[in-house]
């Protein structure tokens, strides 16, 4: 798969599975952001890695092959591959969702129309020792929706994070809503790195999608975050296609990097369970890769390199074109 094929790939964001495959996604089904309760499958071909969910009438097939799979587009070979196994959500983490509800209304996100529930922490020492017992298990990540406050979560999550950094010899990494105290409390409690997501950086956009957050609050916690978690250890995602131009993705990354974030650029595709709530374009292959260009050039400006990242979304690089390891 060459960069260039994973955008495209990127680009369209979805798969038609053969059924003789179905046995490989029973493990998958997201439970946080904008993809929760959807399926998907992982694809690893040469050094590139792509997630792509699971739907009915894509433009692309995924059909066995004697040595792996090959992708169809419109019934043509594309990329040929083999499918990996995810441990928690995807390969060679454990990537837990604490809290698989929210009380807070983004309106790209589905997951507080899921109704979720919140996972014990003898749940999730269960779901790490399960993944540590493949022999692949490299980090833990956790993620989160607000079940009742920020502040009760934060407070949740920091008794998680106590737990599993007592019990097992890996980098843990966090992702929740900030509070005031997040970062320190979640550092001393053995987190290594965090990421607090901006989603979007045009404010008129962000006071329309996350009308419930104050982006300059979360602005501030990730200052703040970088001077507790240091350089190369705080993370925004950064969300692609609802309706920002080039420019303001730009300058966002800019803002960011500035400060000592790497942003993950993140293309979105629409929830069902969204559907009338909110006009989503899923960026093209073009425009992920000049995107993606011009974040490596703005990061190298500013001394970041994702390549460090232990936790979370760079060292998966499934859902996005990332900086340092698909593209240089």
């Amino acid at each position: 798969m060459t960069l260039e094929e994973k955008a495209f790939l990127l680009s369209i964001g979805s798969i038609e599975l053969d059924e003789r495959l179905f046995s490989h996604i029973t493990s998958t089904q997201a439970t946080a952001g904008p993809g929760a309760g959807g399926i998907s499958v992982f694809i690893r071909s040469g050094e590139h890695r792509v997630r792509l969910a699971v739907k009915d009438h894509s433009p692309l097939q995924l059909l066995p092959e004697e040595d792996g799979v090959v992708i169809l587009y419109h019934n043509e070979p594309f990329v040929y591959g083999f499918l990996e196994t995810p441990l928690c959500h995807c390969p060679e983490q454990a990537y837990i969702t604490v809290s698989e509800r929210c009380i807070f209304h983004c309106r790209f996100c589905p997951v507080p129309k899921l109704h979720g529930g919140r996972k014990s922490i003898e749940t999730i020492i269960g779901l790490v020792q399960e993944a540590s017992a493949t022999g692949g298990l490299k980090a833990i990540s956790l993620t989160s929706g607000v079940a009742i406050s920020p502040e009760e979560e934060v407070e949740w999550i920091v008794e998680v994070v106590h737990a599993l950094h007592s019990r097992f010899d890996l980098p843990i990494g966090v992702s929740v809503y900030p509070t005031k105290d997040s970062s320190r409390l979640l550092y001393d409690a053995g987190a290594v790195e965090i990421k607090y997501n901006v989603e979007t950086m045009d404010p008129v956009i962000f006071a329309t999608v996350c009308p419930d957050f104050s982006l300059s609050e979360i602005l501030d916690a990730l200052r703040e975050a970088v001077r507790i978690f240091g350089k190369n250890a705080v993370f925004s995602n950064f969300i692609i296609g609802l309706g920002e131009d080039d420019q303001t993705v730009l300058d966002g990354v800019t803002t960011l990097a500035r400060m000592g974030v790497i942003p993950n650029l993140r293309p979105i595709s629409p929830s069902p369970l969204r559907e009338g709530e909110i006009t989503i374009q899923r960026p093209s292959q073009e425009r992920l890769l000049y995107l993606a260009k011009k974040t490596v050039e703005i990061l190298v400006r500013y001394g970041l390199d994702a390549r460090s990242a232990r936790t979370m979304c760079f060292p998966c690089t499934g859902c996005d074109i990332t900086p340092f390891r698909d593209i240089y």
